[in-house]
């Protein structure tokens, strides 16, 4: 049975009124210039992308030969052109678009547009009225899976907007890996790509979710994404933007609702020619025992700007523990880094909250140990950089690590 039409309805009535409603974050976006609509073929196996896309999506993180991949879901521009679940584990995880599985399952409603609200902003708006698929990922309880499950959501024209929902559920004591790509396999499109995400982990799961950006540098990007992690629940969030773009805002939020439940965000982002990031993460914290993390490593070049943005919110009055660990630098005189961090209690009288920032140079100290020690001051500074930025992200093909090297040290040799 599908989601019924009234609460489909009541969506669409909450998303026409916010349709020019700008976001709080980030500049405001016309969105009535991407108004193409581009369908797609279906493939027979991920090899048979087309040259281009290919090579877009193994540098946003994706395997093609699908070797260490428990199913794959594959979206171009409005359609979705592939999609498979390895046998092993028929059964066991639900791989799908997220409209097929709002004609499938009428108790999505409990999990549909439930954390992410239709009427929080114009890009909000825009995908609930004008939904071009994303991906619907579930794992069964008590489900644990070898390899991780991968999606890539490309962009192959311009002058689109790309509206997608993804939602990932991870049923009680369910174990999951998602390594999700976003990239453009036309680096002179322009557009703009709306993603609202909403995940949710029961009690006792576990969701691993990494998410590679690959943009260029007339592409817009407004991801909206929520969690809630339920008792004895774990979140973990990786994310890397190692390329330009031309606007970047979100700003994701964890709900810790249940007791002993914990997040931990990993955040790496690179600012590149005339790039406006602004990304952050909220971590709100309700449950008793409640813990969470978010570390982020910036770094601004040529003339990006960078807003990097973290929350701790605690809401309870029971223990738990937060940190903030953000810290940026500076390869260009004409970039910026603003760290925003921030620290709210609600009356929280046992909250342990803390953060700490900062913004300057590679340390000249490390450098000239390294450079005691045989070093070049080049492969000293490369060195330095490359463990600023590392994230140790378990299944990322090696052509990630080695795209990070190489973009290190194109801008080493200018950080000092």
């Amino acid at each position: 049975m599908p989601v019924s039409k009234k609460y489909i309805e009541e969506i669409n009535l909450k998303a026409e009124k916010a349709i020019n409603k700008p976001a709080i974050y980030g500049d405001d976006i016309d969105l009535t210039k991407f108004q193409k609509y581009i369908e797609r073929g279906k493939i027979e196996s991920l090899e048979l992308l087309p040259e281009l896309a290919k090579e877009a999506a193994v540098m946003a993180g994706v395997d093609v030969e699908e070797k260490e991949r428990s199913g794959s879901y594959v979206q171009m521009d409005h359609s979705v052109v592939y999609k498979r679940l390895n046998k092993l584990y028929e059964g066991k995880v639900e791989i799908m678009s997220t409209d097929e599985a709002v004609e499938t399952y009428d108790w999505l409603e409990d999990y549909f547009w439930r954390i992410v609200q239709p009427d929080t902003d114009k890009y909000t708006a825009q995908v609930a009225l004008n939904p071009t698929h994303g991906y619907f990922i579930r794992i069964l309880p008590g489900q644990k899976l070898e390899y991780p499950v991968q999606t890539c959501l490309m962009i192959a024209e311009g002058y689109i907007s790309q509206n997608v929902h993804n939602i990932i559920i991870v049923e009680e004591g369910a174990e999951l890996n998602v390594i999700t790509g976003c990239t453009l396999s036309r680096s002179d499109a322009t557009g703009i790509h709306l993603g609202i995400s909403e995940f949710y982990v029961k009690k006792g799961g576990k969701l691993f979710f990494t998410m590679i950006h690959n943009w260029a540098e007339n592409f817009y990007v407004r991801p909206r994404t929520a969690v809630l992690v339920e008792e004895d629940g774990v979140y973990v969030n990786n994310y890397a933007l190692l390329k330009p773009v031309k606007s970047i805002q979100s700003f994701p939020v964890v709900y810790l609702k249940g007791d002993r439940s914990s997040a931990r965000f990993n955040t790496v982002i690179y600012g590149l020619e005339e790039s406006y990031i602004d990304l952050g993460s909220k971590i709100i914290f309700e449950g008793k025992d409640t813990k969470g993390e978010s570390i982020a490593r910036t770094i601004a070049d040529h003339t990006s700007v960078i807003y990097s943005r973290g929350d701790l919110i605690a809401k309870t009055n029971n223990y738990c523990m937060g940190r903030l660990d953000c810290r940026g630098i500076i390869f260009s005189q004409e970039a910026s880094i603003y760290a925003i961090p921030q620290l709210i209690s609600y009356g929280a009288d046992r909250a342990d909250l803390s953060h700490e920032a900062s913004i300057g140079p590679i340390s000249e100290e490390q450098v000239e140990y390294l450079m005691a020690r045989g070093m070049t001051k080049d492969e000293a500074t490369s060195l330095i950089t490359s463990g600023f930025l590392n994230l140790d992200i378990p299944f990322l093909p090696e052509i990630i690590d080695k795209h990070i090297k190489e973009v290190v040290q194109i801008t080493s040799k200018e950080s000092m």
